[in-house]
């Protein structure tokens, strides 16, 4: 089992003003704690779920690019991108740059995105939930071709590109893992199957007949279920002096057992540096041969 960490929230006790170096230290110590991934969300206004929506929130691949150089080992992507937010060949190029100046570390997280507030508020398009997975998967189509030597047009029902050009070249071959994030039965867990080689899934009662879904819809495609990874979101609360360790290596060890090989989520007050260094030397050794 992986441990990855999520940055949802930048809101820290310095403010913007120490916002960057804050952030840097929270990168490279979990990078040195051994976390496999550090990944962060593509919103642009602060989510519910997490605080009001004029929390701080910070452009997501900015933030990647500033965080390879702080980092020499984790793998970093966003948890994840809105397909809609960006043109694909635009996103293309942009995860291409970051695997090329991280060494080879770049994943292409993305979704059908959801959170129709900040589009409305920043002006951006937001189509209806078909259109929207639509254009899901035309994005990975674009980025999977853009990611190979094939420079022939494109031609979609919402994108037409007359040149995918993409040099240099990403570092990471055959291409950058592709983690699709969404539960969603019928469309988005297909589009897994067809496409990606990572899955993004929220705990709840359902979680294990998500991935019965998701194994039916590889035997539809043709696709080995055991190549996917198969990754699910967690809030790490280790308490004030790590009290609360074994029953993280505990939950992770009933996610494992399901064929979750990769926990990502927020670690509570990250900002502390103490939390990392706690989930580095007290669970991810322990949960390391599940």
């Amino acid at each position: 089992m992986k441990i990855g960490l999520q940055i949802p929230d930048f809101t820290y006790p310095g403010g913007p003003a120490t916002l960057g170096t804050d952030l840097a230290a929270i990168a490279k110590t979990a990078d040195d704690a051994g976390f496999a991934a550090i990944a962060v969300m593509d919103h642009f206004f602060q989510i519910r779920s997490v605080g009001p929506s004029e929390g701080e929130m910070l452009e997501a691949y900015t933030t990647l690019g500033y965080l390879a150089a702080h980092t020499t080992r984790a793998d970093l992507f966003t948890l994840v991108t809105g397909a809609i937010y960006r043109e694909p060949g635009l996103l293309a190029k942009i995860v291409t740059t970051l695997d090329v100046l991280s060494g080879g570390r770049a994943w292409l997280g993305v979704g059908a995105a959801w959170n129709d507030e900040e589009s409305r508020g920043l002006g951006f398009s937001f189509p209806e939930t078909r259109e929207r997975l639509e254009r899901l998967e035309e994005t990975v189509q674009i980025c999977l071709q853009m990611w190979t030597d094939d420079e022939k047009p494109y031609h979609g029902r919402h994108y037409q590109l007359e040149r995918p050009l993409n040099s240099p070249q990403a570092l990471t071959r055959p291409h950058p893992p592709i983690l699709i994030g969404g539960g969603g039965e019928k469309k988005t867990l297909r589009l897994v199957a067809r496409y990606a080689q990572a899955c993004n899934l929220f705990p709840g009662p359902d979680l294990a007949r998500k991935l019965d879904v998701l194994r039916a819809h590889c035997e539809a495609e043709g696709r080995d279920y055991d190549e996917i990874e198969k990754t699910v979101y967690y809030r790490y609360d280790v308490g004030d002096n790590g009290e609360n360790a074994q029953r993280i290596v505990d939950d992770l060890g009933g996610f494992a057992e399901m064929g979750f090989s990769h926990a990502i989520g927020q670690v509570k007050e990250a900002h502390r540096l103490e939390p990392l260094e706690i989930i580095g030397g007290q669970v991810i050794p322990a949960v390391a041969g599940l």
